[in-house]
C-alpha cells in the first residue's frame, strides 16, 4: 500500500512537472519597451566637458578621456569597439524620426584637485560643479575622486544624470552627469563585477581592464548614464515606468555585459590572456573596456557587444 501511494504521488508529480513545462511553453513574456514620450533628444556634435573634483592621477584621466574618444573612432582591426556599442543609440533616433548624425567629442576639462567644496557633496553643489563646463549643446561630466562622500552616493545611487538652466532666469538648459569613484566607499554596489557584490551571489570578481576597480567601475556608471542622456536628456524622451526613478537605456539591461548573462554572472567576455582582466570593447590607443548591456529599439532586446 505505501508502494502504491508512493507510485501515485510520484506519477502525479511527473505530470506536475510536464504540465508546468507545456504552461511556461504557451506564455510568452512580453518584450519589454522604452516608450518616446516625444521630448528632445541629443544629436549632432556633443562635446563631453569634464570636471575633475578631487584627486585623480593622470593615467585615470586619459583612461576616461580615451573612453569618450573612443565613443566615435570604430578601429575595423579591433572588434568590438566603443564605438559599435555607441552606435545603438542611433537606433532610437532613428526611431523617434530624429537626425542620426550625432558625434560625441572630447571637450574642455576642469581640474578641482583642492576639493574646493570640501569632501561631502549635496546633490546641488554638483550641479553647481557642473556649470563650470556647460555648453549649451553638450555633457557636463563631473567625476568626483574616491575620497569624495556624495549626498545619496552608494544609498541609493552610483551616479545620476540631469539638467539645469544655463544661467539664472534662461529657458535653455545644459544637461549634466554625476559619477563617482567607489573605490573605497562602495565597490560591490558601484563597481561590481569588479568587486564581490554586497548581496545577492557570491561569484569571484572579474579582473578589471584597467587594473583599477573604482576607474573601471566609473567607466560602466559613465558609459550608462550617457547613453541615458543622449535618449532621455529631459525626462521626457525614451523610458519605461514613472519620470522620477525612469527605466532607460543602460538600467533596463541590469548586470549584463555578455551573452548568457545571469543574476550573479556578467555574462560570456573577452579575457586577455596575460593579465586575465574581462572587458567586451576596444577603444583607442589599445584601451579595453568593460560596457553594459543597451536596451536596442530595433530589437526590443538588451544587446551585448560579445
Amino acid at each position: 500500500m505505501a508502494y502504491l501511494v508512493r507510485m501515485v504521488v510520484f506519477l502525479v508529480l511527473i505530470q506536475a512537472c510536464f504540465g508546468s513545462r507545456r504552461l511556461t511553453a504557451l506564455v510568452e513574456q512580453s518584450p519589454l519597451v522604452l516608450t518616446y514620450h516625444k521630448g528632445a533628444l541629443l544629436h549632432g556634435k556633443l562635446p563631453i566637458n569634464i570636471v575633475w573634483y578631487g584627486e585623480f592621477t593622470p593615467f585615470q584621466r586619459s583612461y576616461v578621456s580615451d573612453f569618450v574618444t573612443s565613443l566615435n573612432q570604430t578601429n575595423k582591426r579591433m572588434s568590438p569597439s566603443v564605438a559599435s556599442w555607441w552606435e545603438i543609440t542611433e537606433g532610437y533616433m532613428i526611431k523617434a524620426g530624429k537626425p542620426t548624425n550625432t558625434m560625441v567629442v572630447l571637450g574642455k576639462q576642469v581640474l578641482d584637485e583642492k576639493h574646493s567644496l570640501g569632501k561631502f557633496l549635496k546633490r546641488t553643489q554638483i550641479r553647481n560643479l557642473a556649470a563650470k563646463a556647460a555648453s549649451a549643446h553638450g555633457i557636463t561630466l563631473v567625476l568626483t575622486s574616491k575620497d569624495v562622500a556624495v549626498e545619496d552616493f552608494c544609498m541609493s545611487s552610483c551616479g545620476l544624470h540631469d539638467s539645469a538652466p544655463l544661467a539664472k532666469g534662461l529657458k535653455e538648459k545644459f544637461v549634466y552627469i554625476w559619477v563617482g569613484n567607489s573605490e573605497i566607499q562602495c565597490p560591490g554596489q558601484c563597481a561590481w563585477p569588479f568587486h564581490q557584490p554586497l548581496y545577492g551571489p557570491q561569484a569571484p570578481p572579474l579582473v578589471p581592464p584597467n587594473g583599477d576597480v573604482g576607474v573601471d567601475g566609473m567607466i560602466i556608471n559613465i558609459a550608462s548614464l550617457l547613453a541615458a542622456t543622449v535618449t532621455n536628456p529631459f525626462g521626457n524622451g525614451y523610458f519605461q515606468g514613472p519620470a522620477t526613478a525612469p527605466m532607460e537605456a543602460a538600467s533596463a539591461c541590469p548586470g549584463v555585459y555578455g551573452k548568457n548573462a545571469y543574476p550573479g554572472y556578467a555574462g560570456d567576455l573577452l579575457v586577455d590572456p596575460t593579465t586575465g582582466a574581462s572587458y567586451n570593447a576596444y577603444g583607442v590607443n589599445g584601451r579595453k573596456y568593460l560596457l553594459p548591456a543597451l536596451w536596442n529599439p530595433k530589437t526590443s532586446a538588451c544587446s551585448t557587444l560579445v
